[in-house]
């Protein structure tokens, strides 16, 4: 299924590189927290991969870590300092090349996310490590909200504004389906305020954030439509302030290649101590505690 325009979001993406420093603010907030949690690895990864959003911004941050003694990065735009110009959706290098790979906020844009995570599974080596982040289903929610309620009234119906995205329960079976052991999916939302709708939507056009959806409407928007979405998303979300809010929600999905080193949960009837006792409570047996006579 072809849910994103991939050479839609290319050219979005091309558009803002040279001023790509003044949209820095979101990807930067995201990589902070990626990197805290590669702190709290205790290893080292001889080779490592960075793909996604302008990659190779990343490599300085990264260096300074020292657990990385090769790392290649690979965007899917040249011009960004990348090392390999590639796809998310046909990753370019072969079984086990990796003992870590990094995206980095790409993955909501891809069609083929079970696959893509998939071929991340291949390339890395066994026990190798994949940290990843993605924008989450609530994202951009009050937009959202707004966009539909002016279309409705104005138009009367709603074109895909917003892109579908998945949520954190999605990421944790996806990572379980693509063959990674120890999968894990969070989120965290990243609340950023702007003065009005039209800052917001100069921030998402920099950052290529803007819709990429193939339904999308081809036209332009109709300038009533338009002011009457800003209008909406300023009665029904702004603060005391007068400024509205914007949510960006984060996933990061954590999984490691298969190893035999690796823990294993035990099966039923092989666990050596009873809940009961850790929990200081008494066991009884299915269908609750004996009665009284």
């Amino acid at each position: 299924m072809q849910v994103f325009d991939r050479a839609a979001k290319r050219r979005q993406r091309q558009r803002p590189a040279t001023q790509a420093g003044d949209y820095d603010f979101l990807r930067a907030a995201v990589a902070e927290r990626l990197l805290d949690r590669l702190d709290d690895v205790r290893r080292g990864f001889p080779i490592a991969l960075v793909q996604g959003c302008d990659a190779a911004w990343l490599q300085p941050h990264l260096g300074r870590r020292g657990q990385i003694e090769t790392l290649i990065t690979m965007d899917s735009l040249a011009g960004r300092g990348s090392h390999v110009i590639g796809d998310e959706e046909f990753l370019p290098f072969g079984a086990a090349k990796f003992d870590l790979v990094i995206a980095l906020l790409n993955l909501h844009w891809v069609n083929d996310l079970p696959g893509a995570l998939l071929q991340i599974r291949h390339a890395l080596k066994p026990d190798g490590l994949f940290l990843g982040t993605m924008l989450g289903g609530s994202t951009l929610t009050e937009m959202r909200q707004s966009w539909l309620a002016a279309e409705a009234e104005l138009e009367g119906g709603a074109s895909p504004r917003i892109s579908p995205m998945a949520e954190t329960l999605d990421g944790a079976a996806l990572l379980q389906r693509a063959g990674f052991a120890l999968p894990v999916a969070d989120s965290e939302v990243i609340p950023v305020t702007y003065a009005d709708a039209f800052r917001l939507m100069r921030d998402l056009r920099g950052m290529g954030e803007t819709n990429a959806v193939r339904d999308r409407r081809k036209h332009f928007t109709r300038r009533a439509t338009l002011f009457r979405m800003a209008e909406l998303y300023q009665q029904r979300f702004a603060g005391t302030d007068g400024r509205i809010p914007a949510s960006f929600e984060v996933i990061t999905l954590t999984g490691w290649s298969p190893h035999e080193s690796q823990q294993k949960p035990l099966r039923p009837g092989q666990a050596t101590h009873r809940l009961s006792d850790a929990l200081g409570t008494v066991a009884h047996p299915v269908g609750g505690p004996p009665k009284a006579h």
